[in-house]
């Protein structure tokens, strides 16, 4: 039985499936996971939260009802104490079975708290993580108004530098000892624009490709150069 199907039974038929699986070694690993599954884990804890009372109290309606009995049985000389000694073993281990349900029932209601606390760590973390991932797009979009106020040249005005300051003010938890940290130090070191701000085009300069003469070739030794025509000298005969 899946989480969806478990959350489709009405209270006594989940109270069920819920008490026949809250001793470990005989539980049924996939029924126990819809029990614990977010969507059901509320209504697990409440109604084995009210089981647990009920057998409390069934519990204390006994010992009641055995203390009655016995002033009863004594009352009625040698033949009630026979009675009562009697149906004392019956009754002890009744008793035990039910204490024994009681426990198991305590167990389960701490292992569900322990879930429950597992599933509100998660949900708090994506929070978190959510929450600070907003403030980090909000402050690379602070950084990259400065930017573009600091390239175009033109004059800031009061609100814009107010701005720009809880860049220094505001800081985040980081580290293993949670230390305050600047918004304007964590853009320079953790976040980074993932879309920066292009250069100016007009900024930018060409590299110019400028080539070489081609060096003159090298001479082999011992190989005369051929004279041009007319260093030649005319030879007589």
């Amino acid at each position: 039985m899946d989480a969806q199907d478990l959350a489709q039974l009405a209270d006594k038929e989940f109270e069920q499936m819920l008490t026949s699986n809250i001793h470990p070694p005989t539980r049924d690993a996939r029924t126990w996971a819809a029990i614990t599954h977010p969507d059901n884990l509320p209504r697990a804890r409440r109604i084995l939260t009210h089981v647990h009372e009920r057998t409390a109290s069934v519990l204390r309606r006994r010992k009641t009802e055995r203390e009655e009995f016995r002033v009863q049985c004594f009352a009625r000389g040698e033949a009630g104490k026979r009675e009562w000694f009697a149906t004392r073993a019956d009754f002890e281990s009744l008793r035990r079975r039910t204490a024994n349900f009681h426990q198991r029932v305590q167990r389960a209601i701490t292992e569900l708290g322990q879930e429950q606390r597992n599933v509100n760590r998660a949900q708090s973390h994506n929070a978190g993580q959510q929450s600070r991932e907003t403030l980090r797009e909000l402050a690379v979009a602070v950084q990259r108004h400065q930017a573009v106020h600091a390239r175009n040249g033109g004059g800031a005005e009061q609100v814009d530098h107010e701005l720009w300051q809880h860049l220094d003010r505001l800081t985040v938890p980081t580290g293993p000892g949670q230390h305050p940290t600047t918004l304007r130090t964590m853009l320079s070191i953790y976040w980074t624009d993932a879309q920066p701000l292009d250069d100016d085009p007009g900024r930018r300069t060409q590299p110019e490709h400028v080539a070489a003469a081609p060096a003159p070739a090298a001479a082999h030794p011992g190989v005369p150069q051929a004279r041009r025509a007319h260093d030649r000298e005319d030879l007589t005969a």
